[in-house]
């Protein structure tokens, strides 16, 4: 169905009021969701844009800090390193002594690592908190030391990260006395250490050497998700971007530590963007169900205010609806200054003018029927009654016969059967329904006797009339008006007929419900002038004495009894043997064998009761 389509049936099965409410609401709820929808999107940029933020500034003051951090520990080495004790256990040559002695000097440091090296760069001497790191590597990080500049140094070896800081060893000044050896003092990058950092930043952190995480406050899940690692291996970024960490979102920072050192040492600060807006979760909720509440609020003032508007144009539909069921008197609202006030006092006037034309109207046509009526029936009875005054003065004469008077006698007969016919049928409009005398009787009967009385007129009996009944056709009646409708059918078809040769069919049959009476004749159809006004009063063609009320008073009968009658089909004059004008009569009728106890009461109540139609 096409949006146009959609509409036009909308429109057609809704009210104004209805389809102004849904037009309001489906606009108060699209617009709160797309409130909603930007406050929500707004909400969350700035949440990023928050954690951004407190990202960069947890970099700069971690590189502040860790500034700071390396000059204290360059000072404390060079303090320890000018020690008395720290030169005295150098003096030794014995690497053993050393090592024993060196634990005093270990412990005033406060370091996580102490080595010692002597002159030609051995180490004589190794100490730490944490098991795992060698000697091997310790002599292998510290000849690469003596070949750097930098005043720290980055040691890894068995998932331990030191920072060292290298500091020479003299037996007296550094200027003036003999190089005795080297003091290394390295202080570990663990997950205590991690946790401290992360306590200050707010933010999740890990510490990276190379690929290999070795501290961080993240989860073990998280530790080894892809998504870590990727930053691991990824040069350091210091803008803020999006990762994803087991399964969790992150807005993340790098600071590469290590500087020209060939494998990189990072610092990642992380900041979990899911964290954070657990708290819009909580906002969309409550921004929900204010947004229902200002649909259902803006629904209610929507509807008292269409209420409002409306409620005149109700009146003046149900207005509209009482003069379309002929009520020109149904009271209209007609206060206030708005235009549905203006369009329902037009209404009005329109409606009385109309009550004004329509009475105007029916003057006339009542005017109009009684100059027709009288205009036919003054010519019908000035006919008859030349005929009955010419026929009576002929009667006079003495010198006729017995046969002559005879002939004379019919003559008179004839005018007043036509004048009383005329009179009958006039006095059949005036009547009601209420004045048909309903029997349950057989239709086919009442045909009978309808058939028998045409066959009676001279005039048509050479014709043939048949009757063709296919059921019992018992019904409730009057069966003297249904006589008298058949009676009508049956001689203007007779008149229609050819006179020689002339064929009239009368079949009666049930169908569902009702009887079903046909009447149809061979004659050469129906005048194409006459077919749209057939059933009219005074509507007559090709009749030399016809007062043009057969017909009428058939449909007026027919009508009385609930039914129906209609021309089925019509042929003008053919050379074909089955061309026939059919008239077909439907009354409601029952079978007796069907009509139950409590159902013929109400038929000796109510003749043509629904219980008629309604049961089979």
């Amino acid at each position: 169905m096409s949006p146009e389509h959609f509409r036009s049936a909308l429109g057609s099965r809704t009210r104004l009021r209805t389809r102004f409410l849904l037009s309001m609401v489906l606009i108060t709820t699209g617009l709160t969701a797309l409130a909603l929808l930007i406050v929500r999107h707004s909400v969350r940029h700035h949440v990023r844009e928050g954690i951004s933020q407190d990202l960069q500034n947890s970099v700069t003051t971690f590189r502040n800090f860790q500034h700071d951090r390396e000059l204290m520990f360059s000072s404390s080495a060079e303090l320890v390193a000018y020690l008395p004790i720290t030169r005295a256990i150098m003096t030794a040559h014995d690497p053993a002594t050393i090592q024993d002695a060196s634990k005093d000097v270990w412990s005033l440091t406060g370091s996580d690592l102490l080595v010692l090296a002597d002159r030609n760069g051995a180490v004589v001497a190794l100490h730490t908190k944490s098991a795992g790191f060698a000697r091997e590597a310790a002599q292998k990080y510290f000849e690469s030391a003596l070949n750097e500049d930098e005043s720290s140094h980055w040691w890894f070896d068995a998932h331990h990260l030191y920072q060292t800081f290298v500091q020479p060893v003299y037996f007296g000044t550094k200027t003036e006395g003999p190089l005795l050896g080297f003091l290394i003092i390295g202080y570990e990058i663990n997950d205590r250490f991690a946790r401290e950092i992360s306590k200050v930043s707010a933010s999740q952190v890990a510490f990276s050497y190379g690929n290999e995480i070795v501290a961080t406050t993240l989860t073990p899940v998280q530790t080894e998700s892809p998504g870590l690692r990727a930053l691991a291996t990824q040069s350091s970024r210091a803008d803020p971007h999006d990762v994803e960490v087991g399964n969790e979102n992150f807005v993340a920072a790098s600071l590469d530590l290590s500087g020209q050192h060939q494998i990189p040492v990072r610092l990642t600060v992380l900041g979990s963007y899911d964290q954070a807006a657990k708290f819009l979760d909580n906002l969309n909720r409550l921004l929900l169900l204010l947004g229902l509440a200002a649909v259902l609020v803006g629904s209610g003032l929507v509807f008292l205010i269409s209420h409002t508007f409306t409620r005149p144009l109700a009146t003046l539909v149900e207005g509209v609806r009482a003069l379309e069921r002929g009520d020109f008197h149904h009271p209209l609202d007609r206060r206030g200054g708005d235009e549905v006030a203006e369009l329902t006092a037009a209404f009005d006037r329109m409606r009385a003018s109309l009550l004004k034309t329509q009475q105007a109207l029916l003057e006339s046509e009542q005017l109009a029927t009684i100059g027709r009526m009288a205009s036919s029936i003054s010519h019908d009875l000035r006919h008859a009654l030349a005929a009955v005054v010419a026929n009576s003065e002929f009667l006079c004469d003495g010198r006729l016969t017995s046969a002559q008077r005879e002939e004379l006698y019919q003559e008179v007969r004839t005018g007043v059967n036509q004048m009383t016919d005329l009179i009958d049928s006039l006095l059949e409009f005036a009547r009601t329904s209420e004045s048909l005398t309903p029997t349950y009787a057989s239709v086919a009967e009442t045909a009978q006797r309808a058939m028998h009385a045409v066959r009676l007129h001279p005039r048509h009996q050479g014709t043939s009339i048949q009757m063709h009944n296919e059921d019992q056709s018992l019904a409730w009646f009057d069966p003297r008006k249904l006589e008298r409708a058949l009676y009508n059918l049956l001689l203007n078809a007779c008149e229609a007929a050819p006179s020689t040769d002339g064929s009239v069919e009368v079949r009666i049959q049930r169908a569902g419900n009702a009887i079903v009476i046909s009447v149809s004749d061979n004659g050469p159809g129906i005048a194409e002038s006459i077919r749209d006004k057939l059933f009219h009063p005074f509507v007559s063609f090709g009749k030399e004495n016809g007062t043009g009320l057969g017909l009428a008073v058939v449909q007026k009968i027919v009508q009385d009894h609930g039914g129906d009658v209609s021309v089925e089909r019509t042929f003008a004059a053919e050379p074909a043997t089955d061309a026939r004008t059919v008239f077909r009569i439907t009354v409601p009728g029952r079978a007796p064998d069907k009509l139950e106890h409590g159902d013929r009461d109400e038929l000796k109540r109510n003749p043509f009761s629904p219980v008629n139609s309604e049961r089979d």
